[in-house]
């Protein structure tokens, strides 16, 4: 469900560069979207996910249905309630957000009013996006996981409509993207309702502020809240540098995260999905082998999986973005200077994997304050990146602070999880190692004759471009496969059961 939701994704931006390209519009769009998106993540999927999940699943476990049925209903009625009042603040104080987040738009009123506009018609998705968390917290703990799996389709598909029927319309065309935001949200929210009434947990209005378990999960958030916000405020920054830089600059990267979001999402958003409610059942349990046993094999996975990917999106990189968005607007410019933010990337996004396995093991054991204190640590090493890079690399600087100082966060992660007992290594990690390594040389080798052998990437047609990846991707990863299977790789080897 999640490559289904990726695949669309891509389709959506191949949409969205075709209709409007990268210029000032998209900047503005990118902006207003950015800011619901990143409150999401800080209240919604980040920050109430990791409180919410473990002590669900300690209620499921231990204190019955009823009272977990209870729990359900005061913490989505306080959700409700809280994240209704920031919507309102959001939509209201627009014009001071911008300005805040990019105060380089400020030099070009239009686009500044622009931006404001998006943004207030693009806000209520923290609303929306908020209950779907709680809704999809409830049905992984469940182990239900096709739903929330599946529901970004709709975000997706929203776009996509919008972008080819809906764009003549308005005035201007890009307010169209903004409205899809609105209708994909709502969209999401509804999908869950059904699936929630299916296993008795659809939510009923029941306040109840000194319910012990709601004051534990909004408690668990508090620290949760810091710790995301981190990694947001970070991405904030971001933006603030790239609204001073050439115009365009915020559209790259965004659509050169896209591209790294595909194998985030795909394998760090799956394998973290599925780890946190496992985890927190093992540790409930107090069942400290098969909560190490399950870290190792998130660990091992990810590495078979995440570094192929990123070895991948280094080197196709011009032939990913030329075949993907170089069409109608988005000009061969646009290919080059997206081309370097998504090389950039590359070199983190192992990093940004890891974090999503590894940070799973303090959440489930309730500990978010040290993550919270590495993310803190980690936030100012990536802004002295920032100053660093910017001046060599511009845009480009952005990304790859973000990707290094991904690896830094997982390195800490890791020692903190081995200091305090919590993972050990299972036996055979330097075989492992030395396995892949000769498997991503070889990929290496395939890759790079193939790119060679192809030609042009910007000057050759669509259906060429197409047709040229539908053969060096396939080959490239089957030759990877093909060599762990020679050193005795078994898909067997890795296939675990999530707990139910």
């Amino acid at each position: 469900m999640t490559l289904l939701s990726r695949i669309l994704g891509f389709a959506r931006d191949f949409f969205i560069a075709r209709a409007f390209g990268a210029g000032a519009a998209t900047d503005a769009f990118f902006v207003a979207f950015r800011l619901p998106n990143l409150l999401r993540r800080m209240f919604a999927e980040g920050a109430f996910s990791q409180a919410f999940v473990p002590i669900l699943g300690e209620y499921r476990n231990r204190r019955g249905s009823d009272d977990t049925r209870a729990l359900v209903d005061r913490v989505a009625t306080l959700l409700t309630l809280v994240v209704f009042g920031v919507t309102l603040i959001g939509i209201i104080g627009s014009p001071v957000l911008i300005y805040l987040t990019a105060p380089g738009f400020t030099a070009d009123a239009d686009k500044f009013a622009l931006t404001v506009t998006l943004t207030r018609i693009t806000f209520p998705y923290i609303l929306f996006m908020s209950l779907v968390a709680m809704a999809g917290g409830v049905l992984n703990t469940f182990s239900r996981f096709a739903i929330p799996a599946f529901t970004p389709v709709l975000l997706n598909l929203s776009f996509i409509g919008m972008c080819l029927f809906a764009a003549p319309w308005f005035d201007p065309p890009v307010l169209a993207l903004a409205w899809a935001v609105f209708l994909g949200g709502a969209l999401q929210l509804g999908l869950q309702v059904p699936a929630l009434m299916r296993i008795g947990m659809m939510p009923r209005i029941n306040l109840d502020l000194n319910d012990p378990g709601v004051r534990r999960i909004f408690k668990l958030m508090l620290p949760a809240i810091l710790g995301v916000s981190v990694s947001q405020i970070s991405l904030l920054i971001n933006t603030v540098f790239a609204s001073y830089l050439e115009s365009g600059s915020v559209s790259w990267l965004y659509y050169a995260d896209r591209l790294m979001e595909f194998p985030s999402g795909l394998l760090g958003v799956a394998l973290g999905t599925i780890l946190l409610p496992s985890l927190s059942r093992s540790h409930a349990d107090g069942d400290g082998h098969e909560f190490s046993s399950l870290l190792d094999w998130g660990l091992r996975l990810t590495l078979m999986l995440t570094l192929p990917a990123a070895l991948a999106l280094g080197m196709l990189a011009t032939p990913l973005i030329a075949t993907l968005f170089h069409h109608g607007q988005f000009t061969a410019h646009d290919v080059l200077q997206t081309r370097a933010a998504l090389i950039a990337y590359s070199f983190g996004l192992t990093g940004l994997i890891l974090v999503k396995i590894l940070a799973p093991g303090f959440y489930s054991r309730q500990d978010i304050r040290t993550p919270v204190k590495i993310a803190l640590g980690v936030l100012v090493l990536t802004q002295l990146m920032n100053l660093v890079f910017i001046r060599m690399f511009a845009h480009a600087g952005l990304a790859l602070s973000i990707g290094l100082a991904s690896l830094v966060n997982a390195g800490f992660l890791y020692r903190g999880l081995r200091r305090i007992g919590a993972y050990t290594p299972a036996p055979g990690w330097r075989p492992f190692w030395l396995k892949l390594a000769a498997a991503l040389a070889v990929m290496g080798g395939v890759l790079q004759a193939g790119v060679t052998l192809t030609g042009d990437w910007l000057t050759m047609g669509t259906a060429l471009r197409m047709a040229h990846l539908a053969w060096l991707v396939p080959l490239a990863a089957g030759a990877y496969f093909a060599t762990l299977f020679a050193f005795g790789f078994r898909l067997r080897d890795f296939s675990r059961r999530a707990a139910s």
